[in-house]
């Protein structure tokens, strides 16, 4: 028989013997593989939702893109040139400008609607009622988006289709009607510049209806008149904005009247596989209105100069195409490439218990074969050809688990997802299980050696020998390994405190995520170290009258340390990723809820609205006064309370230098309505603080001059020396007012970050000088346009639902306003699709890691049971009993366990504390700042006493397996 036939037969035999252990490991490199074919897939599907989520909010609030053109008029039409096509065509004909763009854009886009603006024409027939205003202006609008959001107590829309020989129809809102003193029926007289006066009927006058998709924010002014300063003349501006159909614009055009801008909004749909496409779009964004002029112009217009483009058959302008979509995407790129990171630690954790796993099955295989090895090299078989022996048996077995493994993970992929199979993780984690054995094996195959030349010279070399481990058995350290162990430590602690410096100040990427890892290694050799020592004190104490099993057990505990050091690495990992997990995510809940309480005040919800607007109570919307209340029930009967907060914009002079500083964010509040929304706000430092200091009410001089009460940043009371400011302004109509402010305290980081102050605080740029004073004084302080009105609402009984408070918002600022309930933004919050990827990605790599880890642990128990049997059976035989014995099969596990958990807790804490900004959790929790880390401490308890169980019942089988052995079998086991 030739030497080939022979070493067949022998793996044969090999593996036959090796099956069990074999099965341990094919398992686990199956699990693996499947999963670089499958987490991919199932990482990428999540990330997908989560941008088709952040997508469809952010276009219910207004479309991302649009795109913009002007219809060009010639001042000497040529009577033989065709007549123009009808607005309505044109608008039509949007559709086909994103299609004829080709490529990921036409994919992406659709244009839906239409619309278009004139610029605003001067009312010069009615006059207002309101004799302050100066000048009225009315803008023409067309939009095709407002039949189902608008309701008619009188009159109806306009038509689309003027009849002959009436006038064309305009629609106004309400509030519109009643400020201009007209209604249905009425006629308006309008001057565009260089065209004939212009005349329409009111068809009828709308409501517009309250809507979740935030369509009235972006068209807040077809529904509130807006004033503002009239720069010629003393008096305001009134400016309004009406609705016509689309025939008014080819009326107007035929009258002389510059040419309306044409606008469509653009939706944008990236389809399955959103994440992917959106890389696709970086480019073609950023050069999308130059493709576009490209494609659809074609020359210069010569009286112009400008681009001639053609839509529907009309020409046209140059088209302008504003861009939202680019900063989502962008920010959505930097949200998940931090959630990446954040579930990578996770993912390298799993990674390495399962590796360890593997390492410390094919421990007890070469346990189980340390008398054949030792046999083949007395006999002369070289180290190479013992590895490729071992290696022969186990690498077929590998090979084939990693093909089932990739197989099935491919087949439960998900299709059509963001998250492509990773071929070359896959193969990784293959070589890295096929390289194991034959280290592992080498390792041994050298110890055994190393012990073979002790054994030569005599038992007076090491005493231990027999343990086989601290005399050169396998697993165990070798003659004069302590050197190499010492060299090993150091390198490894080095490499750990270089990880986390490396990730404190260049952040996580790729290369960092194991530092995990590396810290968890570091923290089990440290373990290893320390924890013998602590046991061999304590075995030192029960030597001298502690009781014999527990000297026993303490002493067998702390001479398997060494021999248990990958096991406890596995469950120190184990422990630490499930303790950082729950970290994560108690951390990511509760700074959801800040989150949630800064977006909407710190109370059950907040409407916010442009320019320093006036609440109003009886649910009619904001007044056209500039007198503003301080805060009062929205809606009587509710128990809805609510105050309002006001910013400005104001500069300010130094009274001790004359120095001025401009644009200071001035906020304007009443703390004791502040303290009456809820409990909860009049315990605020914030509120407690300003009741305080704005106690003093403003006091109005013999001259005028008012003084009044602030507190500031502490950069703004620096800047103001000893004597207050002054501020001095005249609102039109009426007469100046001077002001004088009086220090009366300064705001701390954490009073700034108080949600109370949040929806007025996020809209002030970072940097600008902030001041608070009483609302008092507001109805005297000029009205803004740029300003921000906030009104919060608190309802103590808690029995008003999200409905009633976004009605309640609704009528204090009208329906343009941005109202914004606590508890949708939390839940908004909770269901982010990062997030709960984030979370899953944890709960599925600590579940897994939890299995590798109780595998590893009971292999652990298989390959070191000898020893404890061994001094178990030397007991019995000398009258030790069952009860006895299980206690002492407890106390050699005890140790184990203790540090196992007290090494997974404490790593499971640091471990985010030592990373630093690579941990940035803010993007999941919407606060202004990084939440602070919380501990879940019922999972903490939960894992230690899983930890618990899982020694218990160790000890328990391990009694039951020593109990069942007759007499014989136990003298057998303790002589061997």
């Amino acid at each position: 028989m030739n030497r080939g036939a022979v070493s067949a037969r022998l793996v044969r035999r090999e593996a036959r013997g090796d099956l069990p252990l074999l099965a341990c490991l094919a398992l686990l490199v199956a699990v693996l593989t499947a999963l670089c074919a499958l987490g991919p897939a199932l990482a990428g599907r999540q990330e997908d939702r989560a941008l088709r989520q952040r997508l469809a909010t952010a276009q219910a609030q207004a479309p991302l893109l649009s795109v913009s053109t002007q219809p060009v008029s010639h001042p000497f039409e040529d009577p033989t040139a065709p007549v123009p096509p009808p607005t309505a065509t044109v608008l039509a004909a949007g559709p086909r400008l994103t299609a004829s763009l080709g490529g990921p854009l036409a994919r992406s886009l659709s244009v839906s609607g239409g619309g278009f603006d004139y610029a605003a024409a001067a009312l010069t027939t009615p006059r207002p009622p309101d004799r302050t205003v100066a000048d009225t202006k009315l803008t023409l609008s067309h939009l095709a988006d407002t039949a189902s959001r608008l309701r008619f107590p009188t009159g109806r829309a306009p038509a689309d289709r003027t009849p002959s020989g009436t006038l064309p129809q305009i629609a106004l809102s309400q509030d519109t009607a009643q400020a201009l003193g007209v209604r249905t029926g009425s006629r308006l007289d309008l001057s565009f510049p260089g065209a004939p006066h212009q005349a329409f009927t009111v068809s009828g006058v709308f409501v517009p209806m309250q809507s979740a998709d935030g369509f009235w924010q972006q068209q807040s002014t077809l529904v509130q008149p807006l004033r503002y300063p009239e720069e010629s003349k003393a008096g305001t501006v009134l400016a309004v904005r009406g609705l016509v159909g689309t025939d008014a614009a080819d009326l107007l055009t035929r009258d002389d009247v510059d040419s309306p801008l044409l606008t469509w909004p653009v939706r944008v749909d990236l389809g399955p596989a959103a994440v992917s496409r959106a890389s696709t779009l970086t480019g073609p964004l950023a050069t999308l209105a130059a493709d576009l002029n490209a494609r659809q112009c074609h020359g210069t217009d010569q009286g112009t100069g400008q681009p001639s483009c053609m839509v529907g058959g009309l020409e046209t302008s140059g088209f302008l195409v504003p861009d939202g979509l680019s900063p989502l995407l962008a920010t959505f790129a930097a949200e998940d490439a931090q959630a990446r990171t954040v579930g990578t630690f996770a993912v390298a954790s799993l990674v390495a218990v399962a590796l360890a796993t593997a390492a410390v099955a094919i421990r007890l295989l070469l346990r189980r074969r340390e008398a054949e090895l030792r046999l083949q090299r007395a006999r002369g078989a070289s180290t190479a050809r013992l590895v490729l022996l071992r290696g022969a048996v186990a690498w077929p077995v590998v090979l084939v688990s990693a093909g089932a493994g990739w197989a099935a993970g491919s087949a439960l992929a998900p299709a059509g997802t963001s998250g492509a199979p990773r071929p070359g993780a896959a193969v990784a984690v293959t070589v890295a299980a096929m390289l194991l054995l034959p280290l592992l094996t080498w390792s041994a195959v050298r110890e055994g050696r190393s012990a073979g030349a002790s054994r030569a010279r005599g038992p007076a070399a090491d005493g231990r020998l027999a343990d086989g481990r601290r005399g050169g058995g396998l697993g165990g350290e070798p003659r004069g390994g302590g050197s190499r162990r010492v060299v090993l430590e150091l390198t490894v602690l080095l490499a750990a405190v270089a990880g986390v410096l490396a990730l404190r100040t260049q952040g996580a990427d790729g290369e960092l995520s194991a530092v995990p890892v590396l810290v968890a290694l570091a923290a089990v050799l440290v373990l290893l170290r320390l924890y013998p020592l602590v046991l061999r004190l304590l075995t030192r104490r029960l030597r001298r009258g502690g009781g014999l099993l527990a000297f026993v057990g303490m002493s067998r505990a702390a001479r398997d340390a060494s021999a248990t050091g990958l096991a406890l690495f596995v469950l120190v990992l184990t422990l630490g990723t499930a303790v950082f997990g729950g970290l994560v995510q108690r951390t990511i809940a509760d700074g959801a809820e800040a989150g949630a309480a800064w977006s909407s005040g710190g109370v059950d919800a907040t409407a916010l609205a442009a320019g320093t607007a006036t609440p109003t109570p009886d649910g009619t919307g904001p007044g056209t006064s500039t007198s503003t209340s301080t805060g009062t029930a929205t809606a009587p009967g509710t128990g809805i309370r609510s105050a309002v907060e006001q910013l400005r914009s104001l500069t300010l002079v130094g009274q001790a230098d004359g120095a001025g500083i401009s644009s200071v964010a001035v906020v304007t509040l009443d703390p004791a309505r502040l303290a009456a929304l809820s409990p909860a706000t009049a315990a605020t430092p914030l509120v407690r603080a300003l009741l305080s200091d704005l106690s003093t009410a403003p006091r109005t001089l013999a001259d005028g001059t008012v003084q009044l009460p602030f507190v500031a940043t502490p950069g703004l009371r620096a800047r103001e020396h000893t004597g207050g400011f002054t501020a001095a302004y005249q609102a039109y109509g009426k007469p100046s007012v001077h002001l004088v402010l009086q220090p009366a305290g300064s705001l701390t980081d954490a009073e700034l970050r108080d949600p109370l102050l949040g929806p007025i605080t996020e809209q002030i740029a970072p940097g600008t000088p902030l001041l608070i004073t009483t609302a008092a004084v507001a109805p005297i302080l000029p009205a803004q346009s740029s300003g921000s009105t906030a009104v919060l609402l608190g309802d103590p009984s808690g029995t008003a639902g999200p409905s009633a408070l976004r009605t309640a918002g609704v009528r204090a600022l009208g329906p343009s306003a941005q109202v914004r309930v606590r508890s949708q933004a939390l839940s908004a919050l909770r269901q982010d699709g990062l997030t709960r990827g984030v979370g899953a990605v944890y709960a599925g790599c600590t579940a897994l890691a939890v299995l590798f880890g109780l595998l590893a642990v009971a292999l652990e128990l298989v390959l070191t049971s000898a020893e404890r049997s061994r001094t178990s059976s030397y007991l019995r035989t000398l009258g030790l009993g069952s009860r006895a014995a299980a206690t002492l099969h407890l106390l050699q596990l005890v140790p184990f366990a203790v540090a196992a958990a007290v090494g997974g807790v404490l790593l499971g804490l640091l471990e985010p504390r030592l990373m630093g900004s690579s941990l940035n959790l803010r993007q999941f929790t919407g606060g202004p700042v990084q939440p602070a880390l919380s501990t879940d401490y019922r999972l903490t308890l939960a894992l230690g006493a899983g930890l618990a169980l899982l020694v218990l019942g160790a000890a328990v089988v391990e009694t039951a397996v020593t109990r069942g052995r007759r007499l014989g079998a136990v003298l057998r086991l303790g002589q061997s």
